[in-house]
């Protein structure tokens, strides 16, 4: 996996809200910073606790989201200059499965329908044409046929969730983003979306980039992993990497919630408090007011990325060897 799909750079996505009817408004700094690339053909996964910035993050990448700065690029061009005819590419290119398949069908719609609908908006096929491709991606996602005449509300969780990744997939993206897909179904289903999110990504050579807190899911489906803590990647690397030789505090903590996972160290991280407010971030290092190696320096500088070795970075002092490899917050 050499070929870069997405490269984000500096990437910043800031929300303004008013407290009360008559209080300032606060300034919610969900994703800070980022610099990121997916490869093709890769399932990269971004995990961390709720409210660390992951979902807000995937949203930006599709432009469902206002970034306040940075690059996003696909495919080498720049997603925030092109122009209405790349935009529209993009969109049908860049796809995204919602976590609760219910609330991302629409009730009043029958599942051909809603398979169809963007076959109609984004493309100038033939009824015909059209029908191929949802009888296709149906068959693809374990949808029976005659079950395409019938509204949301008449099926499984699981079955809605099958039906909302062929929704993604009609439009025969390069890309998709899975945003919690399995976390609201019941544990004996999970399973089978897991299958088959796996063999979707080899049948269309797919590449997903994968929101999620479940430890599990990422070892089953992921080949690399971001670990994201107030909006900033704290560390990044292949699966194998993070699982066998996690090095932010953070990252082991996170590990540590999981338990039996096979090549973890014994070594236990506890985290203390809570995750802090994303409208006041905390000085120096993000992390600092939850680690338990907390120093001085952690206070007062934020570290920029460590290569521990190929592939494998990480933002914290630990292993930090030089001073001015880190940027002092003022």
């Amino acid at each position: 996996m050499t070929d870069k799909l997405i490269e984000i750079k500096d990437l910043y996505v800031e929300y303004v809200t008013q407290k009360g009817a008559f209080g300032k408004n606060q300034i919610i700094h969900a994703v800070n910073g980022v610099s990121l690339d997916v490869y093709k053909g890769e399932i990269l996964a971004v995990a961390g606790e709720s409210g660390c910035g992951k979902s807000t993050l995937a949203k930006a990448i599709l432009k469902l989201e206002t970034s306040k700065a940075g690059t996003i690029s696909f495919n080498g061009l720049d997603v925030f200059k092109m122009n209405k005819k790349q935009l529209k590419e993009y969109r049908n290119s860049a796809q995204m499965i919602f976590q609760n398949p219910y609330s991302s069908l629409n009730p009043k719609m029958k599942i051909f329908e809603t398979l169809k609908e963007p076959l109609d908006i984004n493309t100038s096929l033939s009824e015909i044409e059209k029908f191929e491709i949802i009888k296709d991606k149906a068959d693809k996602t374990g949808i029976d046929l005659n079950s395409l005449k019938l509204y949301p509300h008449e099926f499984s969780g699981g079955q809605r969730q099958r039906i909302a990744i062929a929704r993604a997939l009609v439009l025969n993206p390069e890309f998709i983003v899975a945003d919690e897909p399995v976390s609201a179904l019941d544990v004996s289903i999970q399973a089978q979306i897991l299958n088959l999110l796996k063999a979707l990504k080899k049948d269309f050579n797919l590449t997903f980039m994968l929101i999620t807190h479940d430890i599990s899911v990422i070892k089953y489906l992921a080949d690399r992993v971001a670990i994201m803590y107030l909006g900033e990647i704290v560390e990044i690397g292949s699966k194998s990497q993070i699982f066998v030789n996690p090095k932010h505090p953070y990252t082991k903590a996170l590990l540590n919630a999981a338990p039996n996972i096979d090549g973890m160290k014994s070594e236990r991280t506890l985290l203390k408090g809570d995750l802090p407010s994303p409208s006041n971030l905390p000085s120096g290092c993000k992390f600092h007011t939850r680690c338990p190696h907390c120093m001085d320096v952690c206070k007062k500088a934020a570290p920029n990325d460590i290569v521990i070795n190929d592939g494998h970075k990480v933002k914290c002092f630990l292993y930090l060897n030089k001073a001015e490899n880190c940027s002092v917050n003022d």
